[in-house]
């Protein structure tokens, strides 16, 4: 692995971190009972992670562009293969991080509500306190979570199911489309900016399906009509969705390359 692709796996694993970590945010907003001001202050990592994948896109289409130039691109699906593993890692972490993340969260939603500054929680979290805090907030999961699941599952098996159809376009959305390019370097462009309706798809399934289903269900939690350990259960299933669509991707990343390919050959 070179440097160029290493740093290609770095940013492809904050992206996927990230968004594993968007379920902490949940559950912080439910122990805060502060849901508007948690997702507010988890926007300031979805820009970390919209950096991220900005600066993905071009690096990796220059690769590419190289590759084609000098007529060496067999190492491509090799490195598509590293890309996804990384989003594998990093869906892996976020699901054992999300205790750990929660509690910090629920710090920084209360830190907020009485400061009402980013720039002083920032500070805050880098000052000897709240070092110390995030050094005390690390924990591993509870058995008794992974225990639990054989009790309850906590939702249903279809949003679970779309939960990994999801995620697996998300994640091989992008990279279906480039390594559609380079399968059929006429139609590159052409493949690329398919990469957009693979991520409509998906963002229909997450959007439509999956993240009201959510959204009531941390509601039922605010308003008592569920308990907080069942809504964890669901965290911790969607979270092995996740890392379950990750693995997915892998398996859809030719195949939808190369359906891509034909698309762009006959648009």
């Amino acid at each position: 692995m070179d440097l160029q692709l290493a740093l290609l796996c770095g940013l492809t694993f904050v992206i996927h971190l990230i968004g594993a970590l968007a379920y902490a945010v949940r559950i912080a907003g439910v122990r805060t009972r502060r849901i508007a001001v948690s997702f507010a202050l988890f926007n300031v990592l979805i820009l970390v992670s919209r950096t991220s994948n900005s600066f993905q896109g071009p690096f990796l289409g220059k690769r590419i562009e190289l590759s084609l130039a000098q007529g060496a691109g067999a190492h491509l699906l090799a490195d598509f293969r590293w890309l996804l593993l990384s989003a594998t890692v990093a869906a892996v972490v976020g699901a054992l991080l999300v205790p750990t993340f929660q509690r910090i969260f629920s710090r920084a939603v209360e830190h907020f509500q009485v400061h009402r500054s980013i720039p002083k929680l920032l500070m805050h979290g880098f000052a000897r306190g709240g070092l110390s805090y995030i050094r005390d907030a690390v924990t591993l999961p509870s058995a008794g979570h992974l225990t639990g699941l054989r009790r309850e599952v906590g939702v249903p098996a279809g949003v679970i199911v779309l939960n990994i159809a999801a995620q697996a376009l998300f994640t091989v959305g992008a990279f279906a489309a480039l390594y559609a390019g380079y399968l059929d370097p006429r139609f590159r462009l052409t493949a690329a900016s398919l990469s957009s309706v693979i991520n409509g798809v998906a963002s229909i399934l997450l959007f439509v399906l999956i993240d009201p289903h959510l959204s009531v269900m941390t509601d039922d939690v605010m308003d008592g009509r569920t308990s907080e350990a069942s809504f964890r259960r669901a965290v911790v299933w969607l979270s092995a969705s996740r890392v379950a669509g990750t693995l997915l991707a892998q398996v859809m990343l030719v195949p939808a390359a190369t359906a891509v390919a034909v698309i762009a050959r006959s648009i």
